[in-house]
């Protein structure tokens, strides 16, 4: 049996899903650090295994009550429904000030993932060789991935159903960024800007009546894309909680070298000082998506200038990155310290 959640608990469940969903969305950041960070990463894991033949068999048998509690329902539904909000609020909110204050929106994710290895690192005390090797290994796999080349968007729906298997990947696995993955895929802005973009218009037209979306046949195919992206989505959620749980329960040391290893070498990802490159046509014109938009197609590192005035600047917002994870480990153990409270009374 799952303790029960105050309201107060509740209410900063949806608000780790509002800010997994906006890690989800920005390139380099993972989901997977929120919850591992917010102290709910096992929880997450854990309820996503709780779906499985068993939970499908209630479901069937309409033993609607027995499904809710067997899978964990009311800690999956906050912080999903905190995720789906994100997409059209909060990430939203991100995709401004990337677009304006890029530098700062960097260097303040930077600073959380230095936070982040801190957090997990501080209670770690089971460095051996073996650990070692394997934080290594999580290390090197992180540089090499930031350093990988972007494909070319490919909208193939069987392809669009990998894509979803594989981005999921940034909520269940620590320092691994799903969108950051959909860049590398060509994907990216087809799955996480134009479709999100598709599915809020059309919602948009819905709630005044408007179905003129039915005669679009652009609009209808990128929702059709939405559509196995999500299913895609749900597949790997399951697929790998079950593998992760396995893991968790018999690796856990081994698990959480690679994983500080991984979110290191993800660093590179998230430096701040870069310029973002786009893609070009054949006359070198930047291209644009459907939304007017220039596609991104990678990152160009530099060191930052010491005569700058916003190299100050971002190393203000990295300061304020760390704090903030330094404040969710405050919360963290003033919620385990009343767990303790209410448990002796």
């Amino acid at each position: 049996m799952h303790q029960p959640r105050t309201f107060l608990d509740n209410f900063f469940l949806v608000i780790k899903g509002l800010c997994m969903g906006a890690a989800n969305k920005v390139p380099g950041v993972s989901g997977g650090i929120v919850a591992f960070v917010g102290g709910f990463y096992e929880e997450f894991i854990y309820s996503l295994q709780k779906i499985n033949g068993k939970a499908f068999k209630l479901l069937i048998n309409g033993r609607f009550k027995s499904f809710y509690q067997y899978t964990n329902g009311q800690f999956l539904v906050l912080l999903i429904a905190g995720m789906l909000f994100s997409y059209f609020s909060v990430s939203r909110v991100l995709d401004y000030f990337l677009a304006q204050k890029e530098l700062y929106v960097w260097a303040g994710f930077f600073g959380m993932i230095l936070g982040s290895i801190y957090y997990i690192g501080k209670d770690f005390h089971h460095w051996n060789q073996r650990n070692i090797l394997f934080g290594f290994v999580g290390l090197v796999v992180g540089i090499s991935i930031s350093f990988l080349s972007p494909a070319t968007e490919n909208d193939n729906l069987i392809f669009i159903f990998f894509c979803g298997i594989i981005s999921v990947s940034g909520m269940t696995l620590p320092g691994l960024s799903g969108s950051f993955i959909l860049i590398l895929l060509g994907n990216y802005v087809l799955l996480l800007v134009d479709s999100v973009n598709a599915l809020y218009d059309t919602m948009s037209e819905l709630l005044v009546g408007d179905f003129g979306f039915m005669e679009n046949p652009k609009r209808l195919q990128t929702l059709k894309i939405l559509g196995v992206f999500t299913l895609g989505s749900a597949t790997g959620l399951v697929t790998f909680s079950h593998l992760l749980s396995y893991v968790l329960k018999h690796y856990k040391n081994i698990s959480t070298a690679v994983i500080l290893g991984f979110i290191t070498g993800s660093l590179g990802v998230l430096w701040p000082w870069k310029r973002t490159m786009y893609k070009l046509d054949s006359a070198g014109n930047t291209l644009l998506d459907s939304n007017g938009d220039k596609i991104v197609l990678n990152y160009e590192r530099y060191l930052p200038s010491l005569s700058n005035i916003d190299t100050y600047w971002a190393v203000v917002f990295i300061i304020l990155g760390v704090l903030v994870l330094l404040v969710l480990d405050w919360y963290g153990k003033n919620r385990k310290e009343r767990k303790k409270i209410r448990a002796t009374r």
